[in-house]
C-alpha cells in the first residue's frame, strides 16, 4: 500500500527549551492501523499534533497524502480526523448539533444520513437529542469520535482513546476501528492498553525520550524480539544441572523441580528443543509434563523502554 503520512526529519523545542522530538522519520501506510507506544512524556501526543496542524514544527516536514500540512494546511487536514485525549465538547449542545457542526467546520454540505450512520454506529443514536453535559464519561468519548468521523476523514487519530471507557465501550469502539480500516481508513493510535495494540496494530512504532526507537509490522517484532520458554516438570527433583546440560543455559527452579529453557523466534529453535529432551533422556532425568511461552508485546515494550517507563 502507498504511504498516506510522510514524517522526515521531524523536530520540536518548545519555548522553555524542552525538546520534545528528535530527528523522527516516519512513513505510514495508507489502510493501515499503526499503533504509537511509549511512556508518559515520550513525545506521542506532540508527534499526533504536528501531524494534524495543531501544533507547529520545529523543523522537518510532515506530507498528508502529498499535501504539505504547513504550506497547504487545509488540505492536508481536511484529510483527517482527531479524537484527542481531552473530552472537548460543547457541554450545553446536543449530540446531533455538536457531530453536525464538526462536519460544518471543515466546509463538508450537511448530509444527515452520514451523521446518521456515525452515530448508529458509536451506538449514539438514541442519545441524538440528549445535551452533552447529561451525558457519560463514555458516552462523551463516542461523541468525541463522532465529531472526528463526521466529515469522513481518510486518517484517523486516536490519542488514548479508551481511557476511562469501560470493557463494553472499548470493545465497542475497537470493532468500529476495525470498520473503518476495512473501509480503507488508516487509523493511528496511541494507547496505554498494550494488549489492544497487540490484537488490533498491523505495524507498532515505539518512542522514547522524543526518539522513534523501532518501527515494525507486529508479527516481525514478535518474530524478532519476542523469546520462548520451555518449561519441564521433572518427575525428580534435581540438585543442580548435569554439567552435559550447561551448554543449553538452563535455568533450574528453587525446589529443583522444573527446568526452563528460553529461546528466541528464530530459525532451528525446534532442532534445539528436540536435542535438549534428547540430552535429557541421555542424562536420565525424566519429565513429567512441558509447556511453552511467549512473551507479549508489554514484555517486548518494558524491554525496549527499560528504566525510561
Amino acid at each position: 500500500m502507498p504511504d498516506i503520512i510522510t514524517v522526515s526529519n521531524l523536530s520540536k523545542t518548545y519555548a522553555s527549551g524542552f525538546r520534545a522530538l528528535k530527528n523522527i522519520n516516519l512513513a505510514i501506510r495508507q489502510g493501515e492501523i499503526f499503533a504509537l507506544l511509549g511512556p508518559n512524556g515520550a513525545g506521542k501526543t506532540t508527534l499526533i499534533s504536528i501531524i494534524c496542524g495543531i501544533v507547529n514544527p520545529g523543523t522537518g516536514t510532515v506530507l498528508v497524502d502529498g499535501h504539505d500540512n504547513v504550506h497547504d494546511y487545509r488540505a492536508a487536514r481536511s484529510m483527517i480526523g482527531l479524537v484527542p485525549q481531552e473530552l472537548t465538547t460543547d457541554a450545553f449542545e446536543s449530540v446531533w448539533a455538536t457531530v453536525s457542526l464538526s462536519r460544518g467546520l471543515f466546509g463538508k454540505r450537511p448530509d444527515p444520513a452520514h451523521i446518521e450512520k456515525v452515530l448508529r454506529a458509536l451506538t449514539l443514536w438514541d442519545k441524538k437529542d440528549n445535551k452533552i453535559i447529561t451525558l457519560s464519561g463514555g458516552m462523551k468519548r463516542r461523541v468525541m469520535i463522532a465529531k472526528a468521523l463526521s466529515h469522513e476523514p481518510k486518517i484517523l487519530f486516536l490519542d488514548e482513546p479508551t481511557a476511562g471507557v469501560d470493557v463494553a465501550l472499548r470493545r465497542d469502539m475497537w470493532e468500529l476501528v476495525r470498520g473503518l480500516r476495512d473501509t480503507g481508513v488508516t487509523i493511528i493510535l496511541t494507547t496505554h492498553y498494550i494488549d489492544e495494540a497487540e490484537e488490533m496494530a498491523d505495524r507498532i512504532g515505539v518512542i522514547s525520550k522524543g526518539e522513534l526507537i523501532l518501527v515494525d509490522n507486529k508479527a516481525d517484532l514478535m518474530r524478532r524480539l519476542g523469546r520462548k520458554q520451555l518449561s519441564l516438570q521433572l518427575a525428580h527433583a534435581l540438585a543442580q544441572i548435569p554439567a552435559e546440560l550447561v551448554s543449553y543455559k538452563l535455568q533450574l527452579s528453587v525446589d529443583g523441580c522444573e527446568l526452563s529453557y528460553t529461546y528466541d523466534d528464530t530459525q532451528g529453535e525446534q532442532a534445539g528443543i528436540a536435542a535438549l529432551l534428547k540430552s535429557l533422556g541421555d542424562a536420565g532425568i525424566p519429565f513429567k509434563d512441558l509447556h511453552t511461552t511467549q512473551s507479549s508485546l508489554e514484555d517486548i515494550f518494558v524491554n525496549l523502554v527499560g528504566d525510561e517507563r
